[in-house]
């Protein structure tokens, strides 16, 4: 029974460490941007927009800009999953996690 205790602990212990990992990917922010930053997008880690920046050449061709939009924001999202896949490996010790777990 001692080492279920002890699993039990480290089970404990990862689930606190993925809590603060969530709360950090909120706080942090990624960036996505196309055409030489002629649109940036800025999310958090954990997917949400906060700001799209849209170079003002742009203003005449809307199905462009539409187009630029899309890019940059799959980038940023890109990127912000990728951040949220490192910082989850320094909990699970470079192990992947279980599918359909995500954070």
């Amino acid at each position: 029974m001692n080492n279920m205790g002890g699993l039990l602990q480290q089970a404990q212990q990862m689930q606190r460490k993925m809590l603060e990992i969530d709360k950090k990917l909120s706080d942090m922010e990624v960036s996505g941007e196309v055409s030489n930053g002629l649109v940036k997008v800025i999310m958090t880690g954990k997917g949400v927009v906060k700001s799209i920046k849209i170079d003002s050449s742009l203003k005449e061709d809307i199905e462009v800009l539409e187009d630029l939009i899309v890019a940059a924001m799959h980038e940023a999202k890109k990127n912000a999953d990728n951040l949220s896949e490192k910082e989850m490996k320094s909990v699970t010790g470079g192990m992947p996690m279980p599918p359909g777990i995500k954070f």
